[in-house]
């Protein structure tokens, strides 16, 4: 019997498919993809997977796209011999089962190169036409842009034949990316972005201003061929005048040789001056490979072999502590610069001295680092211990202000207990007043703010409301500053005098308070003196306000100088009672505690949390088992998985759209 799928796989497919299209269009074609390489790879392998279980649905599927169509802004031809792509493998399970069907078990292993696909046609040696991937069947002429680059040659030396297609990656090397973001207006993602917009560049001129790199590996049309195996035609490529990955380029006859050859690349991968995501495992026989053919978009000799998109391996070159606005001391692990999930990571947190000393980690050693869907990079594990290396010893003194540091009984934190001068805090709890959550104040970042600080014209909130009356004209002649910039300063500063109780509560700063128990206190209160005067035990009493946050809310309100404080501060605002609107009912939603994460496509997190709460849900950061739904995006951690221990009801961006209708 017919095996037919159902409506929901039907739907499923179908929502896969447009995804990857939308995704293709994006990475392909502007140059600015919108998810990171594991969300890509995990909708494919999906769709694949349903075209395997119902091969009626391979057609026109997953399996038979290659790029993502031409752009007008470019003339296109075809090429002559198809661009296919390479067909993804995973793990060591995966990549057995493509090894053990091959007839030819000599496997020739090269680097996965995170660049931008090129075919450059010679005819007598000249380079007569360039064309990128495009469909795998057109491509978009950029002949003029190839030019530019040094490391494909314009005339071929040696014993070349009459006519070949030889193909390989463009890609900019890390130190030449992060030099193109120092001195560019327009900051580029990572170094794949940067190579795809500067080689696809309508103007050759731009192109030719950037450092682009270029490797090739393999070839289309061919006259005639005097190789027999992939790394001959390496050596080929090298008495033509190209470069090619041969100094990482290994050979291997069985399962644990390409395993090995994994985790040493692994290894070295911060030593590697260019990004790759992974391997690309290749029959060395050329015969061979023409006798295994292609599928519709990929070829049955080669697979590439993928390095997990959200860890890498780097060194550890330095560790510098931050003091935050509550006096916490931060280690922070000082990096040699890596990609990891389509982003260049060069810091990563160790949390406290706890961690350190539980990962075991010194400066000096090759360290795993990790960063995972809306979690900040952060060390997981030492990969290479450095024998030279010495232990981290914690500051007992501010490094900002050199206040005694101490550690409270029960507690992990570090704190600087110079709360009223230390510079660090007092920028910290500013950056926090001003920032897009707070009171959302234009033309005060951190650079200001130190600037400000540093000549005592801000010392606390209330002075931020008398800035340009008491110092406009002395701002005016700082760098970077004038009559325009003052300008528009001030008009974003006397916006914000008008603030939303929520947003207040927010800004100021109050221990244990983030956004959640601000937006819960101004629904139970509906006025700031109401929430100032509230005694611990109303506050224990409110759903979502625990007795530590109580008392943390008692001991700010009460506290001296927080009054003095906030009563100079709404001198110069004025903070707006809470509205107490009915909320528009939804039996799906009303009262629920929803806990979002990972990546929607269709909205911001924070346009969704105003959709949910705008329904009377409750939005939280974390999971418990009082939460009642977690809505999970592309590249959910480690929120979903805890979830999904506790048997928490799990929502797709459709569901959530169902629900809203």
């Amino acid at each position: 019997m017919k095996n037919v799928p159902d409506l929901f796989i039907l739907s499923e497919h179908s929502e896969l498919l447009k995804k990857l299209h939308d995704w293709d269009i994006a990475y392909h074609q502007n140059d600015a993809p919108v998810v990171d390489d594991a969300t890509y790879d995990a909708a494919k392998k999906r769709a694949l997977e349903i075209e395997s279980q119902f091969p009626e649905l391979a057609k026109n599927g997953a399996s038979t796209h290659v790029g993502a169509a031409v752009s007008e802004k470019f003339k296109s031809y075809a090429h002559s011999v198809p661009m296919l792509s390479i067909a993804d493998v995973f793990d060591e399970t995966e990549v057995a089962d493509w090894f053990n069907k091959l007839t030819s078990q000599d496997i020739f292993i090269e680097l996965k190169v995170d660049g931008v696909s090129y075919s450059a046609r010679y005819e007598h040696g000249v380079l007569v036409r360039g064309l990128t991937r495009g469909s795998g069947v057109m491509g978009e002429d950029i002949t003029a842009n190839l030019k530019t680059i040094p490391d494909i040659p314009q005339k071929l030396t040696g014993d070349f034949p009459d006519v070949i297609e030889v193909r390989g990656e463009v890609y900019m090397k890390r130190a030449d990316f992060i030099a193109l973001n120092a001195e560019s207006e327009k900051q580029f993602a990572n170094p794949r972005n940067a190579a795809a917009g500067s080689l696809r560049q309508l103007n050759p001129q731009i192109t030719a201003t950037r450092k682009l790199s270029a490797f090739a590996y393999t070839y289309g049309e061919i006259s005639e061929r005097d190789f027999n195996t992939q790394s001959q035609y390496f050596d080929k490529l090298e008495s033509w005048g190209f470069k090619t990955t041969r100094a990482w380029a290994a050979h291997a006859n069985n399962m644990n040789d390409i395993q090995n050859v994994y985790n040493n690349i692994m290894l070295i991968r911060p030593e590697i001056p260019f990004d790759i995501d992974g391997l690309v495992l290749k029959v060395n026989n050329i015969a061979t490979q023409e006798q295994m053919g292609s599928r519709a978009n990929s070829p049955r000799w080669e697979v590439a072999y993928k390095f997990p998109a959200a860890r890498a391996i780097t060194d550890l070159c330095d560790i510098t502590i931050q003091v935050g606005r509550t006096g916490v001391l931060t280690p922070v692990a000082e990096l040699e610069p890596i990609n990891i999930g389509g982003v260049v990571v060069s810091r990563a947190t160790l949390h406290n001295a706890d961690e350190i000393n539980r990962l075991g980690v010194r400066v000096g050693d090759k360290v795993i680092v990790q960063r995972a869907g809306d979690v900040i990079p952060q060390i997981v594990g030492v990969a290479e211990k450095n024998p030279t290396a010495s232990e981290f010893i914690f500051p007992d003194t501010c490094p900002v202000c050199g206040g005694r540091v101490v550690q409270e009984s029960g507690q992990v934190a570090r704190r600087c207990i110079n709360t009223l001068t230390c510079p660090a805090q007092r920028l910290g709890e500013l950056e926090h007043l001003v920032s897009r959550k707070g009171f959302d104040i234009d033309g005060l970042g951190t650079k200001q703010l130190e600037n400000f600080i540093a000549r005592g014209w801000i010392n606390g909130p209330s002075d931020i409301f008398t800035l340009i009356q008491n110092h406009g004209n002395d701002i005016k002649n700082l760098d970077g500053f004038g009559e325009k910039s003052v300008m528009n300063l001030n008009q974003s500063i006397n916006h914000a005098r008008d603030i939303e109780l929520h947003r207040f509560l927010f800004a100021i700063g109050i221990p244990e308070v983030g956004e959640v128990t601000a937006k819960i206190l101004a629904r139970a209160f509906g006025t700031l003196d109401a929430v100032r005067n509230a005694p611990a035990w109303k506050l224990k009493d409110i759903d979502g306000i625990g007795d530590v946050m109580a008392d943390e809310i008692v001991s700010f309100m009460t506290d001296e100088h927080n009054k003095k404080e906030l009563d100079k501060l709404l001198a110069h605002i004025n903070v707006k009672d809470a509205k107490q609107e009915s909320k528009k009912t939804n039996e799906l939603l009303t009262g629920k505690k929803i806990v979002l994460t990972g990546t929607l496509i269709n909205y911001t997190r924070d346009a969704a949390k105003d959709i949910l709460e705008s329904f009377g849900a409750i939005v939280s950061n974390s999971v418990s088992s009082k939460t009642d739904i977690v809505l999970a995006g592309a590249d959910a951690g480690s929120k979903l998985t805890r979830a999904t221990e506790l048997g928490i009801t799990i929502w797709s961006e459709q569901d959530f759209e169902n629900a809203i209708k």
